[in-house]
């Protein structure tokens, strides 16, 4: 199974996942032309998109998506409610490209899980998604952005997946230092905003397992976080925990804003 944020954070969000030839999308909050133009940088032909997931209607995952859809001719998949709220935003499709999900499904060969993630919009998503390998194991996927809590459906899907896509959105001293109107910083940091660096570095002492190979931490903010600032607020919560000191496999980055990261293939135990 292979992976790769094309683009994260407030100015738009997408991510691939798929396994040998076949993939597919996470939100595409982006322009159609700049997500075709971040697959070229992968070396991933569009032809091998499958279908777009769609967690949740705000415009920095959806931008790009019917636009996208009309022209690979593929399916977007996503929950009745959130249909209901970006069914004009996305535009005209076939009748064959509105798929309406609920909790478990299947797209290119990988089964994906729904679960539900705390943030302000009709509803909002996290998905777990794994790959069934010869014999009774499975690879997993987890990947959860825009929650303004850790909820008990994140501790149970993310749990000792093998790599996690993760939210850590912001430095609190930043945010409530820094210059954003009062009502914008009380809606970061409420349990329908965003994950700050702090809570997602106590959800990974939960989630992080010895078989767990990669964490990128996504959707930073441009304004209240940087890269670095993110990186040590995780790196010194892990370095704490002893059992997550012994994964020598384990490796952490942070997404790029605007570029994909490399494609990360998982590795089969």
């Amino acid at each position: 199974m292979h992976f790769a944020t094309l683009a994260s954070g407030s100015s738009g969000n997408a991510i691939l996942v798929g396994q040998d030839e076949r993939s597919f999308l996470v939100d595409s909050g982006i322009s159609m032309r700049s997500l075709l133009h971040n697959l070229t940088l992968l070396n991933v032909p569009p032809a091998q998109v499958e279908g777009i997931i769609v967690t949740h209607e705000h415009i920095d995952h959806i931008k790009g998506v019917g636009a996208l859809a009309r022209k690979l001719k593929i399916p977007i998949y996503t929950s009745q409610a959130i249909w209901g709220e970006m069914e004009q935003s996305v535009g005209k499709l076939a009748d064959n490209q509105r798929i309406e999900v609920n909790n478990k499904f299947s797209c290119a060969g990988l089964e994906i899980e729904m679960f539900a993630t705390s943030h302000d919009s009709r509803e909002s998503y996290g998905l777990r998604i794994e790959r069934r390998l010869p014999g009774q194991g499975v690879l997993a996927l987890g990947i959860a952005t825009d929650s303004g809590t850790i909820t008990e459906e994140m501790h149970r899907c993310l749990k000792e997946c093998d790599a996690l896509v993760v939210e850590a959105n912001h430095d609190e001293d930043k945010l409530w230092q820094g210059p954003y109107p009062w009502y914008l910083k009380k809606r970061i940091s409420s349990i329908y905003g965003h994950l700050a660096n702090r809570q997602l570095a106590e959800g990974l002492l939960e989630w992080i397992g010895e078989n767990t190979q990669r964490v990128v931490l996504a959707h930073l903010s441009e304004e209240n976080n940087t890269p670095e600032i993110a990186l040590a607020t995780v790196v010194r919560a892990l370095r704490a925990s002893r059992p997550i000191r012994k994964n020598k496999d384990l490796r952490l980055r942070v997404a790029p804003r605007h570029t994909p990261h490399e494609l990360i293939v998982l590795r089969e135990n």
